[in-house]
């Protein structure tokens, strides 16, 4: 079984469940912004905004350095490998069924070329 940091991985899986911080984490995958810039495609508030980056930030997912006045934000993706290994431990789960499935239509398919 997978070994991971299960506080880690709800924080990491919550942040991601939302289609705004899944599109932050999208656009920073590019490369560093500054916040400002990163907020304008989206139709809310800095503040609404900002919200969102201290969820992926509580996740480890975003880092952001300030500059005086300018913030800029960063993707650190390191925490979804621990996502993605819990999702690719299961695996194993889905190919035994989908064998099982294939298996089952296979000898359908026989019993039906033999006939009556």
């Amino acid at each position: 079984m997978v070994q991971y940091n299960e506080t880690n991985i709800d924080r990491v899986s919550a942040a991601i469940a939302d289609p705004t911080r899944r599109r932050i984490i999208e656009r920073l995958a590019r490369g560093p912004a500054r916040i400002s810039d990163v907020a304008k495609p989206f139709s809310m508030s800095l503040t609404g905004f900002c919200k969102h980056v201290k969820v992926l930030e509580r996740a480890g997912l975003v880092r952001r350095t300030r500059r005086g006045r300018e913030n800029t934000l960063e993707l650190f993706a390191d925490p979804l490998r621990d996502v993605a290994r819990w999702i690719l431990s299961y695996e194993q789960f889905w190919k035994s069924r989908l064998d099982r499935l294939e298996a089952f239509f296979a000898a359908e398919n026989s019993e039906r070329e033999k006939g009556p």
